[in-house]
């Protein structure tokens, strides 16, 4: 009997616990929208045609009116621009297109002031050729040599010099290349204006720490890591001393030049690499400790799912709080079934830690725009798989109006990855600079970015009636939407609660979030066709359920109710529903 009087006490003691862990406080960057701002292109306030960080500050109340909690800022620092800033010359000064220190500065003041952290671009892998560092080293200086990957060349049959081996830059080419002031070639596995860092010497791995402190001090709230899995090379003492060639891919679809031709097994995911995040998440915490602000740590890594998590950390060690999940990217576009939609959606969540949170990125200076690659007509339902699953989302500049890709000609073209294919036919393939245009502020002028005569990129077309003014004046548009999405992420449903998805044909992915008794379905329609769909394939989910959002071609409105068992559903289409 004592065992029967107790077990009631027993669950009921276990449940009140759960409830308790579930409503933790959460820190800042769990319940914050990330918006990436990449800063040539947001906004330019001395007229030169290039965006600044007065610009940014300047449009500081436009991220608070939005939802946003967070600005990420694409690399900001001296930078000779061959790959615009992550080509870094000095990683304590601010680029001179961009402003001064003052400058940035003020912006941090003013962000504190409407409580919105910054994140900033760390782009540890390598720095500029122009640094002080590889000038250094050009001139003989031992300490510097060591702080890159060098390496003798090999002579062929015909007594000429070649690379030490076949690894291939990410902008096609050799990733090695010659100086005669050292007499070697370094490895450069970006352009060649960007030697690679050598992550085997104790002096770089203090220098990049002492790097991290720098901006931290001045109080920003944590870093975006650049091409992280690239840190180290394999280590050639494996190999009698020599870097090994790296196997082919397999691919056909690509030519020798490529970086696709080869499988990089020895330049990326090393071992060593995750070690180093975990040390970097240490000094954060050590800050975090001092002042009791969270900083976060936001990893770049383009890798297989098994590889993207293990930078959450390991055992006892913490890494990254946000190893980007680019599966929204990369696994699914506008031809994707509600199926694809849903594997995409629930790998991340299957293979992360399960104490860890999720996060959602759909776009980004790198890839084109999500309208372009969903199609326009879908971009209030992405928006609200992204803001709306369990999780960061995180928000790319113009994916709350919509933007989509800018045609840049190819005597327009200034992207490494487009200019290095040498082919004014098919650079477009390779060219990022579409997605990067100028932001959409109004119908003015070049968008209201710039009153120069030229910006550094053309403005894309149809912004006359793309843009943030005419969208906030509008009955319905996709930054009301947006802006809606923002405010009901803020629900407990949305921070604590539980997650179900169901592809309910080919087209229709539903998800629900659901917490003490409340219930929110979201419905977003792939394709422009009809459906009638019921809802109640959801374990305990029946009766009705009101209409909370809506996408902008809906023909429902806000406080409609239906029948859940039997939702019409129109082309395109997406809802968010809370079960009545």
């Amino acid at each position: 009997m004592k065992a029967v009087f107790l077990l009631p006490f027993l669950v009921a003691l276990s449940v009140g616990n759960v409830v308790k862990q579930q409503e933790k406080e959460l820190e800042w960057w769990e319940t914050a929208i990330i918006y990436q701002i990449y800063p040539r292109s947001f906004a330019d306030s001395d007229g030169d045609g290039i965006g600044d960080l007065k610009g940014i500050t300047s449009k500081l109340e436009y991220i608070k009116e939005i939802g946003a909690g967070a600005i990420w800022l694409s690399p900001i620092f001296q930078s000779p621009m061959y790959d615009f800033g992550y080509d870094i010359a000095d990683f304590y000064a601010i680029h001179d297109e961009y402003g001064t220190m003052e400058d940035f500065d003020e912006l941090l003041e003013k962000a504190n002031e409407l409580d919105i952290k910054i994140v900033l671009d760390l782009v540890p892998n390598h720095t500029s050729n122009e640094s002080v560092w590889f000038q250094e080293a050009l001139n003989g200086n031992e300490k510097y040599i060591d702080y890159f990957v060098w390496e003798d060349g090999i002579v062929d049959e015909n007594g000429n010099r070649q690379p030490p081996n076949n690894w291939r830059s990410h902008f096609r080419g050799s990733a090695w290349e010659y100086r005669e002031e050292v007499g070697k070639y370094y490895l450069h596995q970006f352009v060649v204006g960007q030697p690679d860092l050598n992550y085997r010497n104790p002096d770089v791995i203090e220098e990049m720490k002492d790097i991290i402190r720098f901006w931290l001090n001045k109080g920003v709230a944590g870093f975006r890591v650049d091409a992280v899995n690239c840190l180290f090379e394999v280590d050639k003492a494996l190999f009698n001393g020599i870097y090994p060639d790296e196997p082919m891919s397999g691919r056909t679809d690509v030519d020798p030049e490529s970086h696709d031709y080869l499988s990089h097994i020895y330049t990326k995911d090393q071992d060593e690499t995750y070690y180093m995040v975990y040390e970097w998440r240490d000094i954060f915490d050590e800050y975090t400790e001092k002042d009791g602000l969270p900083r976060v740590m936001m990893t770049e890594v383009y890798a297989s799912i098994q590889n993207v998590v293990r930078y959450f950390g390991e055992g006892d060690k913490e890494g990254a709080q946000m190893p980007f999940n680019f599966d929204l990217i990369t696994d699914v576009d506008a031809s994707s079934s509600a199926a694809d939609i849903k594997r995409a959606v629930d790998k991340f969540l299957t293979y992360k830690p399960v104490h860890k949170n999720a996060n959602w990125v759909v776009g980004n200076h790198d890839n084109s725009r999500m309208a372009t690659r969903y199609g326009p007509l879908l971009v209030d339902g992405i928006n609200m798989i992204v803001l709306l699953l369990p999780g960061v989302g995180v928000t790319y500049m113009g994916e709350e109006i919509g933007m989509v890709d800018g045609y840049v000609s190819w005597e327009d073209t200034v992207d490494p990855s487009g200019c290095n294919t040498n082919d004014p036919i098919n650079y477009v393939i390779s060219s990022r600079d579409p997605e990067r245009t100028p932001f959409q502020w109004n119908s003015e002028r070049n968008s209201g970015f710039s009153t120069a005569d030229k910006t550094w990129l053309p403005v894309a077309e149809g912004y006359e009636s793309l843009n943030v003014e005419n969208q906030k004046v509008a009955e319905r548009s996709h930054i009301k939407v947006y802006q809606a999405l923002a405010d009901l992420r803020k629900d407990k449903a949305f921070q604590y609660g539980r997650y179900d998805s169901l592809a309910l044909n080919n087209d229709v992915f539903v998800f629900r979030r659901w917490y003490n008794g409340e219930t929110f379905i979201v419905v977003v329609n792939m394709r422009d066709a009809e459906y009638v769909v019921d809802l109640t394939y959801f374990e305990n989910v029946s009766g009705e359920a009101t209409v909370v959002i809506t996408s902008i071609q809906s023909p429902k409105e806000g406080g409609d109710v239906f029948d859940v068992s039997a939702l019409p559903v129109a082309g395109y289409e997406g809802i968010v529903l809370r079960l009545i």
